[in-house]
């Protein structure tokens, strides 16, 4: 047999373990949700139930906390995103210690650990009177969050050809008019991107949140808190349906994106 097809068959290997290790957690956590068992458990498999999908529906105390989440992760990326795109477009301007420093600067939240992120928010804010809430939390969490912004979208600039502006400018385009009719465009697969992770990255924080949450309780903090009591399987329903609804937006906006590139094709033709 020869080397290059070992290592095709060895590539695959990996892939299918990869995905085998992937999803056997999330497919448990969903068999798990229909199992007539107190705890969220496939084995001993004690019949098929619904009870838990209406114990989710009844837990007002976690549709708080995740209506919480998804507020505080929307205001995360209303103020990361626009910080985030700011600094890469700045960092990619300048030349020299300027860059460094200022790079280091963005970087520097995101290499610390989020529990020391989340004290010293709250300390700093404790000291202007600022209590914990969900404010505070999303301003904690931007700290941070904003470097991803940073880092996807300076990636994306890097690979911008920089003549188109010129061009454009000195056809009497003003910097505006250039930004939003050719950086912005080129830019807004990265941004896109950029914003989802904020999002993803904000609601399923914790370590930083727990310390300036104040009393607006978050999903995670919650699910964490139910940990000391006892998780039931109304847990594994709330994840099954968000599990659902990120597969159900993923299939629509690859389907919008595979019309998008279809209809540019044909006018290409």
């Amino acid at each position: 047999m020869k080397s290059s097809t070992i290592l095709k068959w060895g590539i695959r290997f990996y892939i299918g373990v990869f995905f085998i290790y992937l999803f056997t957690p999330l497919i448990i956590m969903g068999a798990a949700t229909f199992n007539d068992s107190r705890f969220p458990t496939v084995s001993p498999w004690k019949g098929f139930t619904l009870k838990w999908f209406e114990e989710l529906a009844q837990d007002s105390a976690m549709w708080n906390a995740l209506f919480t989440s998804i507020i505080v992760a929307f205001g995360v990326l209303m103020i990361a995103v626009p910080i985030g795109i700011c600094c890469a477009l700045f960092l990619s301007t300048i030349q020299g210690r300027g860059k460094t420093f200022i790079y280091s600067l963005m970087m520097s939240p995101l290499l610390t650990p989020g529990v020391i992120v989340g004290i010293s928010t709250l300390i700093f804010w404790k000291g202007l009177s600022v209590s914990g809430g969900m404010v505070l939390t999303v301003i904690a969490q931007t700290t941070f969050i904003s470097a991803y912004v940073m880092l996807m979208v300076l990636a994306r600039l890097q690979r911008f050809d920089r003549t188109l502006e010129q061009a454009a400018m000195s056809l009497g385009a003003s910097q505006w008019q250039t930004f939003h009719r050719i950086l912005l465009p080129y830019l807004k697969p990265a941004v896109i991107s950029a914003a989802v992770i904020a999002f993803l990255q904000s609601f399923e924080n914790y370590n930083t949140t727990l310390f300036v949450k104040g009393y607006d309780t978050t999903l995670t903090v919650y699910i964490a808190s139910k940990v000391r009591t006892g998780l039931t399987p109304s847990v594994n329903a709330l994840g099954l349906l968000m599990i659902l609804v990120t597969v159900v937006i993923a299939i629509i906006y690859e389907r919008k994106r595979r019309q998008e590139e279809a209809a540019k094709a044909s006018t290409n033709l």
